[in-house]
């Protein structure tokens, strides 16, 4: 392991990246230089070690080349999702203290606002600029393509997908860092669980601003291989780059699998997967039935892990270990996973608690000292806020996010539960499960589903589905009604933001 600038000396006309769509390539010098290229233009502005950058943009190589940058110059770099509302992009760019703010024309109608603020970032966008925008091209390109003199490391500061409230920052402190010091958690993941090296080719499908495909990209170049990037995920696309490209590795998310799978059998076959070595996948729960299909599709090549982009503690799973326990995401490799009940008290093995990391590393939201608080104990063990129990062996089993957690008749409900058992009806595109309001009980399960056909949408589809439901689940785990959406509001991570859905149903909560 070591830094693409070592790459680039040593194969400097190897591919680092690729975009799929366009089939623009990037090699390790060009990289190289470009990234140099943008350190001295940051320190051109006054910009010093600690200091931050942001930037929304689409999938592209320049994405990569302005994270490297702001790496190798010792800088916080947040990426901010294409998808975020003006309101929300002028919050982060304001919370994370951005010094520089870099953009494409593609995403200038969400951030043209950010022209009239006074005291905001300097405003930078790629290829032709809209007015109030520099152009980041040409005062780049008249930069040096040597290193500048005072490298040192820069870390992803990027923000919590909102999907239960304002987005947070997640910062890691500044420890002054070689810039080829590697992450070891990453090296274990990628490197030896899922042995990307050299000679890896690596898929990306996934939006970059998000931490994992970002992190990952990144490490694909630190091990010397190429990463072919999509510029958007397309289930029968990605299966013909694998083959295209003989691709070796990727990492996804539950959503894209699920897609995959719901592709015509004679689509499936149609491309040869064979190179796959590895799949990586996280960011939401896999349903068990989802999972096994595409382990008897694919080989028993899926590594499955759980962590948040706090990085306080990650559990994984291989394929084998998953097999012989079905539905878990595995042991802690980083932190140690203890249950605890509502009075900070460990749970025997088998029973439901939430999820802490003891003996693991330290994270704060920035600006946000109360829920930097509320994530830990008196122990100083920390959360995500998950909920779920250990087996006998010490492996984790997800059941929800304790915010979703329904509360009926005095009974908890974990609607994740649910969601696994209707996503795998023929009919079911996607599926959210929720507590809606009810004198009675105080909660009912209600779900919404995306069906595959809207067409179809209606009482007789809401019967057959909820007498599937009862054929595999207890009456009370089922739901009481199903309302039907033409689309669910996910992130492009595959990240549901369920309170977009459930806030219609409690007015009262809607800052739940």
């Amino acid at each position: 392991m070591t830094h693409p600038t070592v790459h680039a000396r040593t194969h400097p006309n190897k591919i680092a990246y690729q975009m799929a769509g366009t089939g623009k390539a990037i090699t390790y010098r060009e990289l190289d230089e470009l990234s140099n290229q943008g350190a001295h233009l940051f320190r051109s502005l006054g910009l010093k070690a600690g200091d931050h950058i942001a930037l929304l943009m689409e999938n592209r190589l320049a994405f990569m080349e302005i994270c490297w940058a702001a790496q190798r110059s010792g800088l916080y770099y947040t990426a901010i999702s294409r998808y975020l509302t003006q309101d929300e992009i002028d919050y982060i760019v304001k919370d994370c203290g951005a010094k520089v703010f870099i953009t494409t024309p593609k995403c200038h109608e969400q951030v043209k606002a950010l022209v009239d603020q006074k005291g905001g970032p300097l405003l930078y966008m790629m290829d032709e600029p809209e007015p109030g925008f520099r152009s980041w091209d040409k005062e780049a390109a008249a930069q040096p393509t040597t290193p500048i003199a005072d490298e040192v490391a820069g870390y992803d500061m990027l923000y919590s997908s909102g999907t239960t409230g304002r987005p947070k920052g997640i910062k890691k402190d500044f420890e002054g860092r070689p810039i080829d010091e590697p992450n070891a958690f990453l090296k274990v993941l990628c490197a030896d669980m899922c042995g990307m090296s050299a000679d890896s080719i690596y898929l990306s499908p996934a939006p970059l601003y998000h931490a994992a495909p970002l992190r990952f990209n990144m490490m694909a170049t630190i091990l010397g291989g190429t990463s072919v990037i999509m510029e958007h995920f397309d289930a029968e696309e990605f299966l013909k780059l694998v083959e295209k490209y003989k691709v070796t590795q990727s990492q996804l998310v539950p959503t894209m699998l699920v897609r995959m799978l719901k592709l015509p059998e004679d689509v499936r076959k149609r491309y040869d997967v064979s190179t796959l070595k590895g799949a990586i996948h996280a960011a939401a729960p896999c349903p068990v039935d989802v999972k096994a299909k595409m382990i008897e599709w694919w080989g028993p090549i899926l590594i499955e892990y759980y962590a948040g982009s706090e990085g306080n503690g990650v559990t994984v799973s291989t394929s084998q270990q998953w097999l012989s326990h079905r539905g878990t995401v595995g042991r802690a490799v980083v932190g140690k996973v203890k249950i605890l009940d509502e009075n900070d008290e460990e749970r025997p093995v088998g029973e439901i608690g939430t999820v802490y990391f003891a003996d693991a590393p330290v994270f704060s939201y920035h600006n946000d000292p109360d829920k930097t608080k509320r994530a830990y104990n008196a122990k100083g063990w920390s959360t995500l806020g998950d909920v779920g129990y250990l087996d006998a062996e010490g492996f984790l089993y997800l059941t929800d996010r304790k915010s979703y957690m329904i509360i009926s008749g005095g009974v908890n409900i974990y609607p994740q539960e649910t969601e696994d058992v209707l996503i795998t009806h023929p009919a079911v595109s996607d599926v959210a499960v929720f507590g809606v309001p009810n004198e009675e009980m105080g909660e009912e399960v209600k779900a919404v589903v995306q069906p595959h056909d809207m067409a179809k949408a209606g009482k007789e589809l809401e019967n057959e589905l909820l007498l599937f439901c009862r054929k595999h689940l207890s009456p009370i785990k089922c739901p009481k009604s199903i309302d039907f959406e033409a689309e669910l509001p996910r992130t492009p991570t595959g990240k549901l933001v369920k309170r977009h859905l459930r806030d219609r149903y409690w007015p009262q909560k809607a800052k739940a």
